[in-house]
């Protein structure tokens, strides 16, 4: 701002003629002088119907500032019904004026109304043609995967089995303790609710095998993924995302490096990993469960329960539940790196992300889970 804009007198000169209101502006609209100008354009007088002529010929010079105060008298004027037109605007001052002005729509003209059906179908659509994407984009992270394993077999040195071995501690290891607490309440849960219905027939031995079953064949692993999903998605999508705001990615890229070798590769195999091992302890912490709820409520020994349990439960039914886990965490890792390379470059679009990327995994595995469920009864397995 110099110092001439602020000596230049401002001000607007109001006269009538041929029912025309004449509005001659002239001086400094800058920002020193917006103040003044506001007031002394509130005296302007315009009926509803009057004709306005608003000359901006004299002015000079002009900022922002000015721009905006004579977009806002000219929409208040349109508000009382005078038909307003700006009149001898340099270039620079349409400039600024265009920048400002916030009045796009015709005064009088509702916005049409759009049919609730048609919005709902457009949802619909454009939700499917998002899953489509969401497919297309894990396809890619999949085969980046299975090329980059094809070249850690030639070059064993191109596995980093160095980040592969820390994600699979953090993801794994350190998740033991919350999965161990977890498994141990829900098998006491499902003992306990069990033996309360079971013993109205005087059938609680059963309680073992409704433990059992459940656990080791559905409630384990798919309560394990979805701890996942929440636990480590979360932070992949993040880490990811974090990333790709920084421009890590393609710093990567750059160097000659590929991203789904050196980033996404460890976290999924770290993920395909720990998630049997997860779901072989959380079985257990869950039978362990079951059996102390079994002993308290019940007066059923533990030694009674591990008989029963080795009686009424086939090893399939472990097996079934691991068979599962591998893929879930694929599933998990996929969806968690899928949603962190969408990140843009504002932290409202990581936290975006990342929720979608707990829901879109929390759902793809209870899906998966129910599947699985219809493959193995279709083999009898």
């Amino acid at each position: 701002m110099s110092v001439n804009s602020v000596q230049v007198p401002a001000g607007i000169r109001e006269s009538a003629e041929d029912g025309v209101t004449r509005l001659a502006a002239y001086g400094a609209w800058t920002i020193n002088n917006v103040a003044s100008l506001e007031n002394a354009m509130r005296g302007i007088s315009a009926d509803a119907g009057a004709r306005v002529v608003l000359d901006v010929t004299d002015v000079a010079p002009i900022d922002t500032s000015g721009a905006w105060l004579i977009q806002k008298t000219r929409r208040e004027l349109m508000q009382r019904g005078a038909t307003v037109e700006v009149v001898g605007a340099s270039a620079n001052a349409q400039r600024l004026m265009n920048a400002v002005e916030f009045e796009k729509t015709v005064q009088g003209e509702p916005l049409p109304r759009q049919n609730p059906v048609f919005i709902l179908l457009d949802r619909i659509g454009r939700a499917v043609a998002g899953i489509g994407q969401d497919l297309v984009g894990q396809a890619v992270i999949l085969g980046g995967i299975v090329r980059g394993l094809m070249r850690g077999i030639v070059q064993p040195s191109r596995l980093r089995l160095t980040s592969i071995v820390f994600h699979l501690d953090r993801t794994g290891l350190q998740a033991v303790p919350i999965m161990f607490l977890m498994s141990f309440l829900i098998g006491g849960i499902i003992a306990q609710q069990s033996i309360f219905q079971l013993r109205f027939f005087g059938a609680e031995v059963y309680v073992v095998d409704l433990v059992g079953i459940l656990v080791l064949r559905e409630l384990g692993v798919l309560l394990t993924a979805i701890m996942l999903a929440g636990r480590s998605g979360s932070a992949y999508t993040a880490e990811i995302g974090s990333m790709k705001m920084r421009e890590e990615i393609d710093a990567l890229q750059v160097i000659g490096l590929d991203p789904n070798e050196v980033l996404i590769m460890p976290r999924i195999l770290a993920l395909v990993l720990a998630l049997p091992l997860l779901t072989f302890l959380a079985d257990m912490s869950a039978l362990i469960g079951g059996a102390v709820v079994s002993l308290l409520y019940a007066n059923m020994p533990i030694e009674t329960f591990i008989d029963r349990l080795r009686d009424g439960v086939g090893f399939n039914t472990l097996m079934v539940g691991l068979i599962k886990a591998p893929f879930m965490g694929l599933i998990v890792g996929l969806i968690a790196a899928a949603e962190g390379l969408k990140v843009e470059g504002s932290a409202e679009s990581l936290g975006r992300q990342t929720t979608a990327s707990v829901v879109k995994a929390i759902f793809s595995v209870i899906v998966a889970d129910g599947l699985f469920a219809m493959f193995f009864a279709a083999i009898d397995y």
